[in-house]
């Protein structure tokens, strides 16, 4: 199987840009087109380090690239600095779900940080309020387009400030009205989900789903904090998961592992690991396994039953799109539209909607891949 120059390949005779996908880890700020970015820097008068779109693209994929996630979350520099105004905010959400919806996504959710959106005058319902207007225009463009899509946001905390219990009352306030859950994102190493105590707390108690950054930049202690501390639901990354697993031996294609406490409850409670492989590869999150897509834990993870999903993190940093990771796994791991399909019924099982809904996508990319 080879992937073509725009990250789409073929699998038993069908184009995984036209299967229908999930994606539940997916930054705002880390998926803005390069192109956009520098309309809008014109607009308000900030300096980017390339005039075009192309070298702009390159320039993102170069400072990515580092094998650090410290040096990684420094680029989101840019792409934060063009959404402070109502205009940039809109466009910008306006344009992520019409190129998702390009992908054959039929559900995601965004992730976003609206506390690093206020640098300009805006409050913290005023940003919420914009990138849900655009999320809902690129739903409707999407329609117009011949795709159907639904998109919820994912209000998200950072966890070195503290403002944690303030994000949470935002998200709870716009339930209903686009927000689906809550996230806590940013520096992972040396800020526990335990600093967020109060937030979380409060969070259980109005029954608002949880999605925590656990098991990247930090281990199983991180994990560990991010079920205990932040009652998550889903792991964001979550790939450190497989520090909790021992191979003892290994005979021919049958590899017999040791489980962890932690990774037997993750595997058995069938929390949703929103595994980002490219991203992971930049990053350095799979550091102790290797360098390469060949070495990254994730089939490890899927042929021991957990429940794993594919997602692009930040599709602007990583130059990948769902089609692409997907296209990658498959090449590398040898999967099939089978497997494929497992990792979008897993996301479609994890995603903060109601029951029902969660079964009408089960329906629909089953009826996708059947196809």
């Amino acid at each position: 199987m080879s992937i073509d120059q725009h990250g789409d390949a073929d699998l038993q005779g069908l184009s995984i840009r036209g299967l229908p996908k999930v994606s539940l880890h997916d930054h705002l700020d880390g998926g803005v087109r390069p192109a956009t970015i520098i309309e809008l820097a014109d607009v308000i008068g900030l300096d980017v380090p390339e005039s075009d779109g192309n070298a702009l693209a390159d320039w993102f994929a170069d400072k990515s690239d580092s094998g650090s996630l410290v040096e990684y979350l420094k680029t989101f520099d840019l792409t934060t600095g063009v959404m402070q105004t109502r205009e940039g905010l809109t466009r910008v959400a306006r344009e992520f779900v019409e190129d998702l919806a390009a992908d054959g996504v039929i559900y995601g959710e965004v992730r976003w940080a609206p506390e690093q959106h206020l640098t300009r005058g805006l409050s913290l319902d005023e940003v919420v309020a914009a990138v849900q207007e655009g999320i809902e225009a690129g739903e409707d463009a999407a329609e117009r387009a011949g795709h159907d899509i639904r998109v919820g946001q994912l209000i998200t905390a950072m966890r070195h400030t503290d403002r944690s219990l303030e994000i949470a009352e935002l998200a709870v306030a716009w339930r209903g009205r686009g927000a689906v859950g809550f996230d806590i994102a940013g520096p992972e190493a040396g800020f526990p989900a335990g600093n967020h105590r109060v937030a979380f707390d409060y969070l259980a108690s109005e029954f608002f789903p949880a999605t925590v950054h656990a098991g990247e930049a930090a281990g199983l202690d991180s994990i560990r904090g991010a079920l205990i501390d932040g009652r998550a639901l889903r792991l964001g990354h979550g790939v450190r998961i497989a520090e909790d697993l021992e191979v003892v031996s290994s005979e021919a294609d049958e590899v017999y592992v040791k489980f962890g406490d932690l990774a037997r409850w993750v595997r058995d409670r069938e929390i949703p690991l929103e595994l980002s492989p490219s991203s992971n590869l930049q990053t350095g999150a799979i550091a102790a396994w290797g360098t390469t897509m060949e070495d990254h834990p994730f089939d490890l993870l899927y042929q021991l039953g957990f429940s794993v999903t594919v997602n692009v993190d930040n599709r602007t940093m990583s130059r990948t799109s769902l089609t692409r990771e997907l296209a990658l796994l498959a090449e590398t791991f040898d999967y099939t539209l089978d497997d494929l399909e497992a990792f979008q019924l897993n996301a479609a099982a994890g995603a903060f909607l109601p029951v029902e809904e969660r079964e009408e996508l089960i329906e629909l990319i089953a009826e996708g891949f059947s196809r």
